[in-house]
């Protein structure tokens, strides 16, 4: 399938890529975007095609329908990347055209580390990532905690199969493997930080951990601590309980600053930048694009001392319980303890010429097989 095509001045191949996002939530288009943009500034032909994030069951099984016979896949690529939720081995299975192309697979998340509520369909959702992972030529995780887990989480998952699992599977994948994490757009600081505000930047449901947010604040509030707070975020049909009791309680004591969410990519950066603190209280987090966006933005992150914080935010700013996000906070807010968190590894010009690294070596890998 590998053709020869035109060379670009810089040295780099241009190549006709086609880029699929079978669930195009939030921190996939944020993805999406970004890398289309600085590809296509590179001199790549691009071709995106997005699912809206919404019906996920139907979603997350189907995907591989809708795209197979969609007409903007029926042409000749040299190169397929494709979010986690594809389920890519059914989509080559069903375009002969594709099974063809050389493919990369990004892992926003993993569905071995997602804390669901329900089994139901947990299993199968486990195993299409499996068999995507194993469709690709190359597997991108955006953490080494991603990467990990997802592992581990398959390793113990086919233990528990009867039999006819291939030996040495994650070992496969592991080799063909690397981690490059979403690359953040670079806003200039405007706006002048106001001490004493936290920012909430995360998506209005349970897996966000609004049970510990609520814990965090009452304790705020009984120690008397001067603050107010962004209550910022995506939020769908139904609310958790605890959000609408934050809600009233910052309101009902003066400290409620923006709530919900906002819709001009300026103003959200605006309400980061007079940001203090950001504050995180998720249970499953990949990479935490939103703490990275508000420390880029200026603010000193209080994280929990787990997930992919580990990666980049340093054990001070960490915590285990309540008590130590609220000490934290106190510490932040009264004696203005603070850290520059360097994030430059983050960043397009560190990120983009891995991704025209990869996307070369992928496609001549694939030409020379």
């Amino acid at each position: 399938m590998y053709r020869e095509n035109t060379m670009l001045h810089s040295g780099l191949t241009m190549h006709k890529i086609l880029l699929l996002s079978a669930y195009d939530a939030l921190s996939h288009r944020y993805w999406r975007d970004g890398l289309g943009k600085y590809l296509a500034a590179n001199g790549m032909e691009l071709h995106q095609v997005a699912l809206p994030a919404r019906n996920f069951a139907w979603r997350s099984r189907g995907n591989s329908l809708t795209f197979a016979f969609d007409d903007r896949l029926q042409q000749d690529f040299d190169l397929l990347i494709v979010t986690s939720m594809t389920d890519l081995s059914a989509l080559r299975g069903l375009n002969s055209r594709l099974s063809r192309v050389p493919a990369i697979v990004y892992f926003h998340e993993n569905q071995f580390a997602y804390p669901d509520r329900s089994e139901q369909g947990l299993v199968e959702r486990q195993l299409t990532s499996i068999y995507t992972a194993l469709a690709a030529d190359v597997v991108v995780f955006n953490s080494q905690f991603n990467r990990s887990t997802f592992m581990q989480g398959m390793v113990d998952l086919l233990k528990k199969m009867p039999d006819g699992v291939p030996p040495n599977l994650s070992e496969q994948l592991l080799k063909r493997s690397i981690c490059l994490p979403v690359a953040l757009n670079k806003h200039q600081h405007l706006v002048a930080q106001k001490p004493g505000t936290i920012v909430w930047n995360h998506r209005w449901e349970y897996d966000k951990g609004p049970e510990l947010l609520l814990d965090i604040f009452k304790a705020l509030i009984e120690a008397d601590l001067d603050f107010r707070v962004h209550l910022l975020g995506q939020h769908f049909r139904q609310t958790p309980d605890e959000i609408l009791e934050i809600t009233k309680l910052l309101r009902s004591s003066g400290r409620a600053g923006r709530i919900g969410f906002i819709e001009s990519l300026d103003d959200y950066q605006a309400c980061l930048q007079e940001a203090q603190i950001v504050l995180s209280t998720s249970r499953q987090e990949f990479q935490g694009l939103a703490v990275q966006e508000a420390v880029a933005a200026g603010c000193t992150p209080v994280v929990p001392d787990d997930l992919c914080y580990r990666e980049y935010v340093s054990s001070r700013f960490r915590y285990s319980t309540t008590e130590e996000a609220v000490e934290i906070i106190r510490r932040i807010l009264v004696g203005g303890l603070s850290e520059s968190i360097n994030l430059t590894g983050f960043t397009w010009p560190v990120i983009g010429p891995q991704w025209l690294d990869l996307i070369d070596r992928c496609i001549r890998l694939r030409g020379l097989t």
